[in-house]
């Protein structure tokens, strides 16, 4: 991520690399890393990017449209669940921990929390009638993961 924003920007990824760690620290955005347990092709290095406030985000954008004009619904949904979670958990001292997973075929879940050495599943979707189900190969490989679709009709669900 960090090479394709800085061939973006057309900044050495070092210095992205400095600007992500700095806008961490100063709790503007924060990461999540790819869960990973050898799976062969699951992807082991990878990091996303969330802000804590989706304000700053659509900020960056200049998008401050109702959600039923934006392109980014998904995205922005996702970044807000994200963020709540996080200060969800922060809050009630939960011991989870977040990752995000991906193959290299491009199957992959939102959200993965691991608490007391047990995986659940989340795949966030804005709009209810659309369908999300497990991936084959995560369902293989991590069976006693619970798994859920998080939307705009039972989020309030997931933030408690």
């Amino acid at each position: 991520m960090t090479s394709e924003l800085a061939q973006l920007l057309g900044v050495d990824a070092g210095t992205i690399n400095r600007y992500l760690d700095l806008l961490e620290k100063v709790f503007v955005v924060f990461h999540l890393r790819s869960f990973s347990r050898n799976v062969r092709n699951e992807l082991r290095k990878s990091v996303k990017f969330y802000f804590y406030d989706n304000g700053v985000r659509n900020a960056l954008l200049s998008n401050f449209n109702p959600p039923e004009l934006r392109s980014d619904i998904g995205a922005l949904w996702e970044n807000y669940l994200m963020s709540e979670r996080m200060k969800r958990n922060n809050n009630l001292l939960q011991p989870a921990r977040p990752w995000f997973w991906r193959t290299t075929q491009q199957q992959e879940i939102d959200y993965i929390e691991e608490c007391d050495g047990k995986l659940a599943a989340y795949e966030f979707k804005w709009n209810p009638a659309r369908k999300a189900r497990l991936p084959l190969t995560f369902a293989k490989n991590y069976a006693g993961a619970t798994f859920s679709v998080v939307t705009s009709e039972n989020y309030l669900e997931f933030l408690q």
